[in-house]
């Protein structure tokens, strides 16, 4: 087998991760929660998820359920939810829609004509703000807004391109180039909107993760003043995080292996690490430095000769917490896969 190999940025980083004394609940006030590979797959909840979230509750913590999902309304939304058993009101969600409609408002004000191309939860946000939708670019709209819906078709982003090539200003709920569906991955809203960027020639603003209005939303809609931000996904989770300069929960329920997390760059590097949402209910400690090795709990990692050596038992996520202090400190290529296999 070829040994596998994590390239860094080439730059010493500080001790990553961050040392909280308390669980996660009560350290910080409100759980911005994203929703698909962290509270439920597809059909079904995550694994103690609605469980973690009811515990943390308890300890103080409210929560927002974040996604960048424009299809469908916060009333849907909680609905599946609360389906699934995880506790949800329709003000606790906050979709890239309702972030994508308030800039919209910003630009044309109530009563606005909105060319909305997209679903329900684009059509309700925009009704919320007082603005009104419209269906062509006959219609005499002010601003185009473009969401993932599973009906778009080609007239629908034909109506987009004649709106946008006019010069209206174009905003995007979210560039996700792909979407999870029952029977796999398919085309998400970013590939639609490539569509009528490529027809157009014109590159849209955009509202979610890994951009700060969702951010901005977020904190607005659920009044957080110490928010925590919750998500499986480096590139939108992790990295809007890092934007808005908020600590953030990594969980690997979702899409983010720890291969992808030792090869993060700085910019998609979480302030803390958890199997699932039962990290909202522990304490964590940061690794420290003991020479030439780093240490947390029964662990230590070291890179020796462009090689992650890793030594103890215990927590897996220990160990991946003293590898990645090894590796971002290193800022080379290193070898992970003996290290890995250890955890496997």
């Amino acid at each position: 087998m070829t040994a596998e190999t994590i390239e860094g940025d080439g730059k010493t980083a500080p001790l990553p991760f961050l040392t909280s004394q308390k669980p996660l609940a009560e350290a910080y006030d409100t759980a911005l929660l994203d929703l698909d590979g962290v509270v439920y797959r597809g059909a079904e909840a995550v694994p103690h998820a609605a469980e973690a979230l009811r515990d943390a509750q308890n300890l103080g913590m409210r929560r927002a359920y974040v996604t960048n999902n424009a299809s469908r309304t916060p009333e849907t939304v909680a609905e599946h939810l609360n389906e699934l058993g995880v506790p949800a009101a329709p003000s606790e969600v906050v979709t890239s829609a309702q972030a994508a409609a308030r800039m919209a408002h910003a630009c044309v004000g109530d009563g606005g004509r909105v060319l909305v191309i997209g679903g329900d939860g684009l059509m309700a946000a925009v009704r919320e703000l007082n603005m009104k939708p419209v269906a062509s670019a006959d219609d005499l709209p002010d601003i185009v807004v473009q969401g993932y819906s599973p009906d778009l078709g080609w007239k629908d982003l034909a109506e987009a391109t004649y709106a946008v090539r006019r010069g209206l200003p174009w905003i995007a709920t979210n560039t996700d180039t792909t979407v999870p569906t029952s029977r796999g991955i398919a085309p998400g809203n970013g590939t639609l909107v490539a569509a009528v960027q490529a027809a157009s020639g014109k590159i849209p603003q955009v509202a979610g993760k890994p951009e700060l209005p969702l951010h901005r939303e977020s904190i607005l809609r659920s009044g957080a003043t110490r928010p925590l931000i919750v998500g499986d996904r480096l590139d939108t989770d992790i990295e809007g995080a890092v934007r808005g300069d908020t600590d953030s929960l990594l969980v690997f329920t979702g899409v983010t292996t720890a291969r992808d997390l030792l090869a993060a760059p700085a910019d998609r590097r979480p302030s803390y690490i958890a199997e699932d949402l039962r990290g909202l209910l522990t304490s964590h400690v940061a690794p420290t430095r003991d020479g030439v090795n780093f240490v947390s709990a029964r662990w230590t990692a070291a890179v020796v000769s462009e090689q992650v050596v890793l030594h103890g038992h215990g927590d897996k996520m220990d160990a991946l917490r003293v590898m990645c202090a090894a590796v971002w400190e290193y800022g080379g290529k290193v070898d992970v896969e003996d290290a890995l296999a250890q955890l496997a």
